[in-house]
């Protein structure tokens, strides 16, 4: 093989690597995995550019990554709350559990039940929390049609504990099998005979793990 030919060979070889790289750039999984590691490496800088990536789970990986970083911006996070895509909403909700701001309360009327459930979720995690949430978690532990973000309002006002927060806990106790478990173990941030009565009837409660969590905490008859 003569030098020119050599040389045009490398230089093929080339090119087909950068096309590669690229190609294996266009697919999501890559950007996805670039988008993760950019928190591992610190480039924060990447991480930013797939903020805006259209694939969701990108935009999942750059905005864990921004916060690993610790540069994940307030109006970064509240742009990701209102992300078009649940799975991102719900992925800033899990970093907004542990910040004060931006404001949450609003995703409990979340059109996602599973974003309501997480918006619950953070809001039992912040304190000292703002006013109406727990009106708002009260409303959401009575009156919401998924068991499933019911159970995580019951939850949230349990870690919360405030007083204002018992009669849905209470009302709670008479719910679905997962829920009632979960009301008695919230009521274990209160005292009174409203909250006596409630364990002794979680005692005889016909569903084994409600039973179980009354015994847990209140120890065997």
């Amino acid at each position: 093989m003569s030098s020119l030919d050599f040389e045009d060979e490398l230089i093929s070889s080339a090119r087909r690597s950068l096309l590669s790289a690229s190609m294996a750039a266009d697919e999501p999984s890559e950007r996805r995995r670039l988008a993760g590691l950019a928190g591992h490496t610190g480039n924060a800088q990447a991480a930013r550019d797939h903020l805006v990536d259209p694939d969701p789970p990108v935009r999942m990986a750059a905005l864990r990554s921004l916060e690993r970083l610790g540069d994940l911006t307030e109006t970064q996070l509240e742009t990701a709350l209102a992300d078009a895509d649940h799975r991102v909403r719900i992925a800033g909700l899990e970093i907004a559990a542990t910040r004060s701001a931006p404001p949450i309360l609003h995703l409990l009327d979340d059109s996602r039940s599973s974003v309501a459930e997480s918006a619950a979720w953070a809001l039992g995690e912040r304190l000292p929390w703002v006013p109406g949430t727990i009106e708002r978690l009260s409303i959401m532990a009575t009156n919401h049609d998924d068991p499933l973000a019911r159970e995580s309002a019951v939850a949230a006002l349990g870690a919360l504990g405030d007083d204002a927060g018992l009669p849905a806990i209470l009302h709670a106790t008479t719910d679905k099998p997962a829920v009632r478990r979960r009301a008695v173990i919230s009521l274990s941030a209160f005292e009174g005979p409203e909250v006596d009565a409630a364990w002794q009837r979680a005692r005889t409660d016909h569903d084994r793990q409600v039973r179980e969590a009354a015994e847990e905490l209140l120890g065997p008859e």
